[in-house]
């Protein structure tokens, strides 16, 4: 389906200095639309957005009953986390529980993106290790997928593994997609990444909001990670980022997960739908406020929540002495008119 992209302008003073485009869908379960903006059919790498089903390919394998993983474990699996020590502390767990150590990561090595974390580092004379990486969570995971089937954890990385394998066709079936067919490419910390539709990906949202549709057993694994984001959202993503505070704004309903290049998926219980997006550019200060004014518009959020996010739905443009000169906003309100007509 093709229409007008969403419009995401970045002001200053009182002009659009600049402009984002926006591809977004929503669906329910059973693959109805509810809204869409822009091409929502064709392949787009779902990168970190993709985290959940990973994590659900994981669960399915049986590792939370075989290593007694917690909850904030499994919630680090499905992260794209800031570094901070809570984020570590529970990568470093999970490695311990199946007898492995930081070293069996291969997901590379970059400075915390929280800045306290990071200059908490600095001060102590410590260097950034694979823990940190914001990835580090979901490669022990599927560290723990591979031993738990049996499979080689030092070519994890690669997309003939057995636990890859495993992880592309639970993917492939939340999407309606063939493992077999679908672009694969490689990701950024390393693993293999598949491409899909905003339409599909947004069902498989859909499906980890509601739990229906499919399998029960990719329902039974889904429930397990799905729960675990929604109660420790601190450990998706970190202090002050947009996935922890649209599940704490969500009050329960809300699963959201953000990837690299500008992609975000969302699943809302309560109105068992799914909602995935695309800045067609890959910058991803058009993701919150285009996410959150089709949300506000789908009824997922509420003025209070909606107002509560006003940050991310309207973040303000600084100058260099913290002045505040302009702001990132969704350039009409076309967004959340049409959603509201459409559902």
């Amino acid at each position: 389906m093709s229409g007008a992209p969403l419009l995401v302008e970045v002001t200053r003073g009182e002009l659009a200095e600049s402009v984002h485009r926006v591809a977004a869908c929503a669906v329910d379960a059973k693959g109805n639309l509810l809204f869409a903006a822009g091409d929502v059919d064709v392949p787009v790498y779902l990168r970190s957005t993709a985290k959940p089903f990973i994590a659900g390919a994981v669960i399915e394998a049986g590792v939370v009953e075989r290593f007694g993983l917690d909850t904030r474990e499994i919630a680090v699996m499905a992260a794209s986390h800031s570094g901070e020590p809570i984020h570590v502390r529970a990568v470093q767990a999970i490695l311990r529980k199946i007898g492995m150590d930081a070293g069996a990561l291969q997901c590379g090595v970059h400075a915390p993106s929280d800045d306290a974390a990071a200059n908490a580092l600095r001060r102590a004379g410590e260097e950034p290790t694979a823990l940190h990486n914001n990835c580090s969570g979901k490669h022990a995971g599927i560290l723990a997928l591979c031993v738990a089937i049996g499979a080689n954890p030092a070519t994890y990385l690669r997309a003939e593994n057995p636990a890859q394998r495993r992880i592309l066709e639970f993917c492939a079936r939340l999407c309606d997609d063939d493992a077999r067919t679908w672009p694969v490419a490689t990701d950024g910390c390393g693993i293999p990444v598949y491409a899909t539709s905003l339409r599909r990906a947004a069902r498989a949202f859909a499906r980890l909001a509601s739990l229906t549709e499919m399998r029960d057993d990719d329902a039974a694994a889904l429930r397990v990670v799905r729960d675990a984001m929604i109660a420790h959202p601190q450990y998706v993503a970190g202090s002050d980022q947009l996935d922890t505070e649209l599940m704490i704004a969500g009050g329960g309903n809300v699963a959201s997960k953000a990837g690299a290049e500008g992609v975000h998926g969302v699943g809302a219980i309560a109105q068992a739908c799914g909602y995935a997006s695309k800045v067609l550019d890959g910058n991803s200060r058009a993701r919150g406020p285009s996410s959150i004014a089709v949300l506000h518009g789908l009824g997922v959020l509420d003025e209070r929540q909606t107002a509560r996010l006003a940050r991310f739905a309207r973040p303000a443009v600084y100058n260099r002495a913290g002045c505040a000169v302009g702001e990132i906003r969704v350039s009409t309100h076309v967004a959340v008119e049409k959603a509201s007509r459409v559902v």
